[in-house]
C-alpha cells in the first residue's frame, strides 16, 4: 500500500509539473504584456483593461516619439488627433486613478526608450497639489503595476508571469489571434472608457457629479468676499510632488516641446473659488506655472470656471467629460501646441 502511494505521489508530481511547463509555455510564447518588445518590433494587442499593464510594452516597442501622460482625466485624448495636428506620433499613457509617482515611473520609461521625445502632454490633477502625495502610503493604488514590467525585463522576471490573471489575458490574447475577440484598447493606448453617448441621462449625471453634495446642485459660485487666510497658514503650504514633476521634466532634451496640462473637470471637482481650499489651489497652479517657465514649458489651464467646467450635462461625473468636450479638447491642445490661440471661449488660460 505504501509503495502504491509513493508511486501515485510521484506521477501526480510528474504530471503537474508537465501542466504548470504547459501553461507557463502558454503564457511564454503569446507573451501577453510584451515582455520580449524591444524597439522595431509590434507590440502585442492590448487585451487587459488595466494599462498599468499593457502600456510599458508600447513604449518600448520604439513606435511613438511622442506621449500623454495623467489619470484618466486625460484618457479621452485621442492620439491620432494629436499626431495629426502636431507632426508627431503620440500615444496615450494615462491611467485611471494613477498616482503622481506612478505618473512619474511612466515618464521615466518613456525617457529612456525614447531618445528624442519630440513632445510630452501631461495632466496635472488636483492629486499633485496634496500635501501627502508623495508619502509612501500614496505612490501606488490597489492595482500597483509590477517594477519589473517598468524596466528591462530579464529571465529571472518570467516566472513572475505564471498566474491566473496572466492565465486569463493569454486566453484573451489567443482568442484575438484567432478572430474571436477584438483588441481591448487601441493599439495607441486609446479607448473611449465612459459610457456610450446613447445612455446619457442628465438626472443620473448629476447624482454622480454632486454626490458628495447628497446629489442635490450645489452653490458653486465664488464666495464673497474670499475666505481670510492667515499668512502664518499660507506659508505653511506646500507641494512637494511638484519637484518629482520637475526633476522628471529636466531629464528631457531642450527640444521636447513639454506641454502640462490642467484637465477640465466639473467644478465640484475643485475647491470652492475665494474658499482656503481654492486659493491653496491657486498657489499650487502658480507654482506648476513657476516650474513650466524654468523649463520652457508651456502651461494650459483650464481647471478654473468656464463653459466647459460649469455645465453639468458635459460631464459624466465630476471627472469625466463627455465625448463632445474630450474632442475640443484634443483639437484645442492640438491648437496651442502649434502656437495658435486657444478657442475664445475662455476655457483654456495658456501661459508660455
Amino acid at each position: 500500500m505504501a509503495k502504491a502511494w509513493v508511486q501515485w505521489s510521484r506521477w501526480f508530481l510528474a504530471a503537474a509539473m508537465v501542466v504548470a511547463g504547459l501553461l507557463f509555455a502558454f503564457v511564454a510564447v503569446l507573451d501577453p504584456f510584451g515582455m520580449r518588445v524591444h524597439a522595431g518590433q509590434a507590440p502585442r494587442p492590448i487585451m487587459d483593461i488595466n494599462q498599468r499593464f499593457m502600456y510599458p510594452q508600447l513604449v518600448r516597442s520604439g513606435r511613438f516619439d511622442a506621449a500623454v501622460i495623467g489619470t484618466s482625466t486625460m484618457r479621452l485624448l485621442d492620439p491620432e488627433v494629436l499626431s495629426r495636428g502636431l507632426g508627431a506620433r503620440f500615444v496615450n499613457l494615462a491611467m485611471n486613478a494613477a498616482t503622481p509617482w506612478e505618473q512619474v515611473q511612466m515618464a521615466q520609461l518613456f525617457r529612456q526608450h525614447v531618445r528624442a521625445p519630440k513632445r510630452l502632454i501631461w495632466g496635472i490633477d488636483t492629486t499633485w497639489c496634496e500635501a501627502d502625495a508623495v508619502d509612501e502610503a500614496k505612490r501606488l493604488t490597489p492595482r500597483p503595476v509590477p517594477a519589473w514590467l517598468s524596466r528591462e525585463v530579464g529571465w529571472s522576471d518570467w516566472p513572475k508571469l505564471l498566474n491566473l490573471t496572466n492565465l486569463e489575458i493569454a486566453g484573451r490574447l489567443m482568442a484575438y489571434r484567432l478572430g474571436w475577440s477584438p483588441e481591448r484598447i487601441r493599439g495607441d493606448g486609446y479607448e473611449v472608457f465612459t459610457p456610450p453617448e446613447a445612455s446619457y441621462d442628465i438626472a443620473r449625471a448629476r447624482g454622480h457629479i454632486y454626490a458628495g453634495h447628497g446629489g442635490t446642485i450645489a452653490d458653486l459660485a465664488p464666495l464673497s468676499p474670499p475666505a481670510a487666510i492667515a499668512s502664518a497658514e499660507s506659508a505653511t503650504w506646500r507641494f512637494p510632488a511638484l519637484s518629482w514633476l520637475e526633476e522628471s521634466i529636466a531629464t528631457l532634451p531642450k527640444s521636447t516641446q513639454v506641454m502640462l496640462v490642467l484637465p477640465p473637470a466639473h467644478l465640484m471637482a475643485y475647491p470652492r473659488e475665494g474658499s482656503a481650499g481654492w486659493q491653496r489651489y491657486a498657489r499650487c497652479k502658480a507654482d506648476i506655472a513657476a516650474l513650466a517657465r524654468r523649463h520652457g514649458a508651456v502651461v494650459v489651464d483650464y481647471a478654473h470656471a468656464s463653459p466647459i467646467t460649469s455645465q453639468d450635462a458635459n460631464y459624466w461625473d465630476p471627472l469625466h467629460f463627455r465625448l463632445a468636450v474630450a474632442a475640443r479638447f484634443g483639437e484645442e491642445l492640438a491648437r496651442i501646441g502649434k502656437g495658435d490661440a486657444p478657442l475664445a471661449d475662455g476655457a483654456a488660460i495658456v501661459q508660455r
